[in-house]
C-alpha cells in the first residue's frame, strides 16, 4: 500500500498547462511570429490540461484509497534568518479533490472553447491565457506554504485581468478588468497583512509549522489593543477571501467580469478563482477554529452575500449575469458554512457547485451561440425544440442549483442549512434565515431564466430596438448578424462538455457525501473543535445515508421553498406574463434599488474614487508641491543661499574689517563679564 507520492509526477500537474500556455502564447501569437496555427495551439494546451487531470485523478485515487500523502519542499528560493521562502507541495485529500475539480472543469472549458472562439482573432492568445490560469490555480491549491499560496493567489488575479479584458478594444471590458483588479487589490492588502502577522509571530510561512504554533498564537494579544492576535490574523486573511471570492462589500467586480468571453466566465466562476478564498479558509481551519469572533464575522458576511446578491439575480435580463449573481449567492452559502465551522460542507458545496455552475455558464454560452449572440433572455423563448442537448443539460444544472433531492446541489446546500441551524455562534439566527430565504430566491430567478429561454412564445424574431438590449452583450466572433434566423444546436465541441458536466451535476453529491462529510476523507486535514463548534457532530447523528436524506428532503422546508419559487416563476412568466410588469410598477423604488445594485457602484465611483482623487490632489498640491518640494527641497536650498549671501558680506578680505570685528568681539566679552561679576 503506497503511502507516498512522486514529486516529479506532482510537478507535472501544474507544469503541463504552463508549457502549453507558453508554447501557444509565444509561438502561436504575433509576439513569437505565429509559428504554429490554431489546431496545434489548442491541441497542445488541451493535452497539457488533460495530463494534469489524469495525474490529478490518479493522485486522488492514491490519497483516498491508499492514504498517500506528500508534503515536501521542491525548491528553496531564499532564507532570511529563520524564515524560509520555498516552493513546495502539500497533497492531501483536500488538495487532491481540488486538483481534480480544477483540472476537469478546465479541460471541459478548453474543449468548449474550440467551438465558442472558433473565428475569434485572438484564438491562440485565449488558449494561452486559460491554460496559464489553470497553472496558477493548481499552484495555489497544491502549495504547502503561504508564499506559494500568495503567488498563486496573485497569479490567478493577473490572468483573470487579462481574460476579463480579452476584447481590449471594447471600453466596457477594459473598465471591467480594471475594476476587478482594483477591488481584488483591496482584499489582497488584508490578505498579505494576515500572512505577514503569521510570519512575524510564528516565524514561519509553512502551513504545518504555523498550525503547530496555533495554540501559542491564541494566547497573544494584538499589540496596543485588547484583541486576540489570532482574531486579527483570521479577519485579515478572510478580507483576502472577500475580494477573491466576491463577498459583500467586495463583490462588485464579479458581475462586470461577464464582459469577458463565456468560457472564462465558467472557468473563473465555477471551480477556480472565486473558490480560492473558500479553499484558503478551509486550509487555515486550525487558525480559524481559535476565534469565534472571526467565525461570526465570516458567517454574517456570507449570509448577506447569499441573500442580497440573490435578489439582484431576479431583475437581470442578460443570461450570463443571471448566472453570475447565482455564483455570488452560492459563494455566500459556502462562506456561511465556513463561519459555522462546517469547513467540509463548504468544500463539498464548492465541489458540487463547480460542476453545475460550469454547466450553467457553458449552457448559457451555447444558447448565446444558438441565438446568434443575443444575450437578452427577453428576446428568446421556445429554444427547447431547436437546442435539445443544451436544453436538457441546462435543466439538469438548474435542478442541481436549486437543491432538488438526489441532485448534487441538494446534498451540499441542505447540509449548509443544517450546519447553520446547529451553530450557536452570534449571527447564526440571521444566517439561517438568509440561507433558507435564499433557497426560494435561487429557485425563482433560476427558473425565470429557464422558462424565458427554453419555453413559452418564441420572441427571437420580434423587432426590438437597441435600447432593449443589455449593455453587456458580447462581440460576435462568429459574425452572425441576422438575429431573425431560427436558433440552432451548438457543435459537438460545445455539447460534449455540457454532457460530461451534467453527469457529475446529478450524481456526485449522492456518491461523495458520506466520505466527505461523515467519513475520514478530510481526517487530519480539516480541524474542528467539536467541543465549541458541534454542528458537524450533531449532523452526523441524524445522517442515515444519501437516499434517506433525499427522501427526508422531500418533506423539509428547503424543498417546499424551492418548489414554490419554481411554481411562482412558471406562473409569472408563462401563465400570466403581464404580472411581472404590474408588480414592477407597484414596487418601482425597490426595482430601482435592485437595478442600481444597491448603489454600491455609485458609492464606489462617486464617494470612494472621487474622495480618493480629492485626497490625492490635496496631498499632491499641499503635501508634495507645497511642503516637500516647496518647504523642504526648494526651501532648504533657498535658506542656505540666503545664509550664504549674508555670511559672504562678512568675508570682505579687508584687514581693517577683521580688526574691527575682533575689537567688537573683545568689547562684547568685556561687557558680558563685567555684567556677570556685578
Amino acid at each position: 500500500m503506497s503511502q507516498t507520492l512522486s514529486a516529479s509526477a506532482l510537478l507535472a500537474v501544474p507544469m503541463a498547462p504552463l508549457v502549453g500556455a507558453l508554447v501557444a502564447g509565444i509561438l502561436g501569437t504575433s509576439f513569437g511570429g505565429n509559428w504554429i496555427g490554431r489546431r496545434l495551439s489548442h491541441t497542445l494546451t488541451i493535452f497539457g490540461v488533460l495530463v494534469a487531470f489524469i495525474i490529478s485523478a490518479m493522485t486522488l485515487k492514491s490519497v483516498a484509497l491508499d492514504g498517500a500523502r506528500f508534503n515536501e519542499t521542491i525548491y528553496t528560493w531564499m532564507t532570511v534568518g529563520g524564515l524560509k521562502m520555498e516552493v513546495g507541495f502539500l497533497v492531501d485529500s483536500l488538495t487532491a479533490m481540488m486538483m481534480c475539480v480544477v483540472s476537469f472543469v478546465s479541460l471541459m472549458v478548453h474543449i468548449y472553447t474550440i467551438g465558442y472562439m472558433e473565428e475569434d482573432e485572438g484564438y491562440n492568445r485565449f488558449f494561452a491565457y486559460i491554460s496559464l490560469f489553470t497553472f496558477s490555480m493548481l499552484m495555489l491549491v497544491m502549495s504547502n506554504n503561504m508564499l506559494q499560496l500568495f503567488f498563486g493567489w496573485e497569479a490567478v488575479g493577473l490572468v483573470s485581468y487579462l481574460l476579463i479584458g480579452f476584447w481590449f478594444n471594447k471600453p466596457s471590458a477594459i473598465f471591467a478588468n480594471m475594476k476587478a483588479f482594483l477591488v481584488n487589490r483591496v482584499g489582497d492588502f488584508g490578505f498579505i497583512l494576515g500572512i505577514g502577522l503569521i510570519a512575524a509571530y510564528a516565524g514561519t510561512l509553512n502551513y504545518g509549522e504555523a498550525f503547530a504554533k496555533a495554540d501559542e498564537l491564541a494566547k497573544l494579544a494584538f499589540p496596543g489593543t485588547g484583541w486576540m492576535l489570532v482574531t486579527v490574523i483570521c479577519i485579515c486573511l478572510f478580507i483576502g477571501a472577500m475580494g477573491k471570492s466576491a463577498q459583500f462589500p467586495l463583490h462588485v467586480w464579479l458581475p462586470d467580469s461577464m464582459e469577458g468571453p463565456t468560457p472564462i466566465s465558467a472557468l473563473i466562476h465555477a471551480a477556480t478563482m472565486v473558490t480560492a478564498g473558500i479553499f484558503m479558509v478551509a486550509r487555515m481551519s486550525p487558525l480559524f477554529e481559535l476565534s469565534d469572533t472571526a467565525l461570526s464575522f465570516i458567517m454574517v458576511i456570507g449570509a448577506i452575500t447569499a441573500l442580497f446578491m440573490g435578489f439582484l439575480g431576479i431583475i437581470q435580463n442578460d443570461i450570463k449575469r443571471v448566472v453570475a449573481y447565482s455564483t455570488l449567492s452560492q459563494l455566500g452559502y459556502m462562506t456561511v458554512a465556513l463561519g459555522a465551522s462546517a469547513y467540509s460542507v463548504a468544500v463539498f458545496h464548492l465541489m458540487t457547485h463547480a460542476f453545475f455552475k460550469a454547466l450553467l455558464f457553458l449552457g448559457a454560452g451555447s444558447v448565446i451561440i444558438g441565438m446568434h449572440h443575443n444575450q437578452d433572455i427577453r428576446w428568446m423563448g421556445g429554444v427547447r425544440k431547436y437546442m435539445p442537448i443544451t436544453w436538457i443539460t441546462s435543466l439538469l444544472g438548474s435542478l442541481a442549483l436549486i437543491g432538488t433531492p438526489l441532485f448534487a446541489g441538494f446534498y451540499s446546500k441542505d447540509s449548509i442549512i443544517e450546519a447553520v441551524a446547529e451553530s450557536h455562534l452570534p449571527g447564526a439566527g440571521f444566517a439561517h434565515f438568509a440561507v433558507l430565504a435564499g433557497v426560494f430566491v435561487t429557485a425563482f430567478y433560476s427558473f425565470r431564466m429557464y422558462f424565458l429561454v427554453f419555453h413559452g412564445k418564441e420572441r427571437y424574431d420580434q423587432n426590438h430596438s437597441a435600447a432593449d438590449h443589455d449593455p453587456a452583450e458580447e462581440p460576435d466572433p462568429h459574425h452572425h448578424h441576422d438575429e431573425h434566423h431560427a436558433p440552432h444546436e451548438s457543435p459537438w465541441v460545445v455539447t460534449v462538455p455540457l454532457i460530461l458536466l451534467a453527469i457529475p451535476s446529478v450524481v456526485i453529491g449522492f456518491m461523495t457525501i458520506q466520505p466527505m462529510l461523515y467519513g475520514d476523507f478530510f481526517k487530519d486535514v480539516i480541524f474542528v473543535s467539536l467541543e465549541h463548534h458541534p454542528a458537524m457532530e450533531e449532523m452526523a447523528k441524524v445522517f442515515h445515508g444519501p437516499l434517506q436524506m433525499a427522501i427526508h428532503g422531500l418533506t423539509a422546508a428547503p424543498f417546499w421553498l424551492a418548489l414554490s419559487g419554481v411554481v411562482l416563476s412558471y406562473y409569472m412568466y408563462l401563465v400570466n406574463p403581464a404580472l411581472p410588469a404590474a408588480i414592477k410598477r407597484k414596487v418601482q423604488p425597490i426595482h430601482t434599488l435592485l437595478e442600481n445594485k444597491y448603489y454600491f457602484d455609485w458609492f464606489n465611483e462617486n464617494v470612494i474614487a472621487r474622495g480618493t482623487r480629492l485626497l490625492g490632489t490635496a496631498l499632491w498640491k499641499g503635501g508634495d508641491e507645497a511642503l516637500i518640494d516647496g518647504a523642504f527641497v526648494n526651501g532648504s536650498w533657498k535658506l542656505v543661499g540666503w545664509v550664504s549671501s549674508v555670511i559672504r558680506r562678512l568675508q570682505s578680505g579687508y584687514i581693517y574689517h577683521y580688526a574691527f570685528g575682533m575689537i567688537l568681539g573683545v568689547f562684547v566679552l568685556m561687557t558680558y563679564f563685567v555684567w556677570l561679576n556685578r
